[in-house]
């Protein structure tokens, strides 16, 4: 029987870049005939994207650590929720200050996470890894240009100031440097990359950075985050959990996909919920909306999850 874990890996790709494809194709078509699409329209596409996203990263106590002895899982699930509360209030108490080191974060996280699914890829296929190098001349640009392409975007200030009012000048005067800057590495790191004929990062990198400079700012960012950055962290979730990779090792690749997916579902309800309640509860702080209120929830999440896939990372990145 055939292992599907290879074919997850590319199925994945494939869904990730029509996604991004499409998004792109829809936003220059409406900017090509003069189609404006309201902000709160523009929010709830993203909340939609965000929310699909979510999943992915609900079940790192299940690849973690094993469930017994049950002292130790309780103390790893009591450490991760312990951070996660911390960061949350750190957000919303120091917004700006908050904001502005969850971006440094969140975009190695991506980067680094994007990367580490291609060298896994090769894993499942038993082919050469890509050397660390390579995987870091990727990873560096394709973290930072979804992250801050979108945020230094002209169109981004009125999207700012609804989510919260505070974000809207979270750059000072160093906004169109850090553009600039941003623009250059990624431009630099395609160059390196089609030299040394790395051509599926490259095609990559283009794609992300036609995406930052196309959709909508909040647009940009969700639809990265739901259909790139969490598919693909899904597709690395499928042999670290026993029952999916036994499924893809049997050739029900669908499945396996499921496997990996369903276990995260009850963090929809969970964000959800947990953001309404910041709304009505502490209104002082979260007065601005269900985005900023499940966006914290979200970042205050990422912290410890970016700390447990650290390690997987970094291992899939290594040789």
């Amino acid at each position: 029987m055939k292992d599907a874990l290879p074919d997850i890996f590319s199925w994945i790709e494939s869904f990730s870049r029509w996604a991004i494809w499409a998004t792109i194709s829809l936003f220059a078509i409406l900017r090509l005939t003069g189609t404006p699409l309201n902000l709160s329209v523009q929010i709830t596409i993203a909340l939609v994207a965000l929310f699909v996203g979510i999943p992915h990263g609900a079940i790192d106590h299940l690849i973690s650590i094993p469930a017994k002895p049950l002292a130790r899982f309780a103390l790893y699930i009591s450490i991760y929720i312990l951070i996660a509360l911390l960061s949350g209030w750190a957000i919303a108490t120091w917004n700006l200050h908050g904001f502005q080191t969850i971006l440094i974060l969140s975009s190695l996280h991506f980067g680094y996470g994007d990367a580490a699914y291609r060298n896994e890829w090769k894993s499942a296929a038993n082919q050469r890894k890509f050397p660390w190098w390579i995987e870091s001349v990727y990873a560096l640009p394709a973290g930072f240009v979804p992250v801050i392409l979108p945020l230094t975007d002209p169109r981004a200030g009125n999207a700012l100031q609804r989510i919260h009012p505070t974000l809207q000048n979270w750059a000072g005067s160093h906004l169109q440097l850090l553009r600039t800057l941003t623009i250059v590495i990624a431009l630099i790191a395609i160059a390196v990359l089609l030299l040394t004929h790395s051509f599926a990062f490259a095609y990559d990198l283009i794609l992300l950075t036609a995406l930052a400079v196309t959709a909508p700012p909040l647009i940009a960012f969700a639809a990265y985050f739901g259909f790139w950055h969490a598919t693909r962290h899904t597709a690395r979730l499928v042999p670290k959990l026993p029952r999916a990779e036994r499924l893809a090792r049997e050739g029900m690749g669908l499945k396996a996909i499921w496997s990996a997916i369903y276990p995260g579902l009850y963090a929809l309800l969970g964000t959800g919920l947990v953001a309404a309640g910041l709304m009505i509860f502490d209104r002082s702080n979260f007065s601005s909306g269900l985005l900023w209120s499940s966006l914290v929830v979200i970042w205050a999440l990422t912290v410890p999850h970016m700390l447990s896939t650290s390690r997987f990372d970094l291992r899939a990145i290594r040789n």
